[in-house]
């Protein structure tokens, strides 16, 4: 959500800024105008309360007739209060539905484009490894290794999923270990948290605004099944006060994420890339407004730093404002190299989301000198488990049709290959 403060001061940079997203700027002008229409009814209000209260005060040293006049006025004042106040109430549901509809301003640096054809590559990392043969997909090398099953998957869940087996299932779990004892050296602290999420606090987090037909929903509770660790991370401390000697407070989140991929039909139907259930480890930060950019340079620092050390070939994306999502300000995406493809996908993504969600969700901080402000809010993939498993298929795979396992996640598997 946006700061009122700024509608107000500043409407042709906030217009300016959702144009960019590909919002309406109209919704500025509507904003506008019904808030100054619930300003004025609340000066209406206190006026009459004041009004109000001051007969309170001097009608029991009037005359009897005095008095009746009086009450009289105060029944009627009673009764136009009664009526003002359903109209405010009504005026701020309008302003709050409009305020909700505003995506978060862009940074000006960030990349000028309508979708992710304008993306712009930063820098590529890594040489693509150079077969002398013909390299196979994910799913060929998982079927014929017995990693990976998609069939009994899709007999008992339907499409889109899939049975992790043997040596994955290990690897999985070394990429797990691995990814943490990196990460908890640098100040994350290690959470799990629950995969199911109430409306409220996901709505705080942006996400149903515009995707709730992405989101898996369990009606006879009203909870929702989160699509990633941070909208569930993110709203741990909604309604409270950090310390500003608490900022950055980083958290490191294991969990499964669902997702009901429904725009996407059609799309990467072939093994398990894309699909409705999978595994994720989430970085999430806390932060002070004045230091955002930098801790989330910090967090695409710490995904290159990952990926390095497995030495998957990759790409930095910079998002443009068009493909940008409403609670980003600024989006970076990873695309690691994917021999079976031949070609660069999306394994990771880190965004600042500045204020956006922390006045959603009200989370402030008290600074040294005691004021209260709202905290920054960051989030990154540490790693999509299962996008990142596929890759290490891809890119390890040999010509007698075995997997090298990366060397740094040799201390955590009792096998440096995959071979039958």
């Amino acid at each position: 959500m946006l700061d009122i403060k700024l509608i107000r001061k500043d409407p042709n940079k906030v217009k300016n800024g959702i144009r960019k997203k590909g919002a309406d700027e109209k919704l500025v002008d509507q904003i506008l105008r019904i808030d100054a229409e619930k300003r004025k009814t609340i000066k209406e209000i206190e006026s009459l309360r004041a009004k109000r209260n001051k007969i309170s005060k001097i009608i029991g040293r009037e005359t009897e007739e005095k008095k009746k006049e009086l009450l009289k006025e105060s029944k009627e004042i009673s009764e136009k209060l009664e009526t003002l106040e359903k109209e405010l109430k009504r005026k701020e549901k309008v302003f709050e539905k409009l305020m909700a509809k505003l995506p978060n301003l862009p940074f000006e640096d960030v990349p000028v484009g309508k979708d992710d054809t304008q993306n712009v590559v930063l820098k590529e990392v890594g040489k693509n490894p150079d077969f002398d043969f013909k390299p196979k997909d994910h799913l060929e090398i998982g079927e014929k290794l017995d990693l990976i099953d998609v069939k009994r998957a899709a007999k008992t869940s339907g499409s889109r999923f899939g049975f992790l087996k043997n040596e994955a299932v290990l690897l999985e779990f070394a990429i797990i270990n691995f990814t943490f004892q990196t990460l908890v050296k640098k100040g994350f602290i290690p959470i799990i948290p629950p995969v199911l999420i109430r409306e409220k606090p996901f709505w705080g987090m942006g996400y149903l605004d515009r995707g709730r037909e992405e989101v898996y929903h369990l009606p006879k509770d009203n909870l929702y099944l989160v699509g990633t660790a941070e909208q569930i991370i993110g709203p741990m401390h909604m309604n409270e006060v950090f310390e500003e000697k608490e900022l950055p407070k980083r958290y490191l989140g294991f969990s499964s994420c669902f997702r009901r991929e429904a725009g996407s039909y059609g799309k990467d139907t072939r093994g398990i890339f894309r699909v409705h259930q999978f595994d994720k480890i989430e970085m999430f930060s806390f932060c002070k407004p004045e230091e955002s950019r930098e801790e989330h340079r910090f967090f695409l620092e710490m995904e290159e730093k990952l990926m390095q050390a497995l030495k998957i070939p990759y790409r930095v994306i910079h998002i443009c404002t068009g493909d940008l999502g409403d609670p980003a300000a600024e989006k970076f995406d990873i695309e690691a190299w994917f021999p079976g493809q031949n070609k660069y996908r999306e394994t990771h993504s880190t965004s600042n989301c500045t204020d956006f969600q922390a006045r959603r969700l009200n989370i402030r901080y008290r600074t040294k000198n005691g004021k209260l402000e709202f905290v920054h809010t960051i989030n990154g993939t540490a790693f999509a488990i299962g996008r990142i498993l596929i890759a290490i298929l891809e890119n390890y795979q040999q010509k007698d049709g075995s997997v090298r396992i990366p060397e740094v996640l040799h201390p955590y598997l009792p096998f440096k290959e995959i071979k039958r």
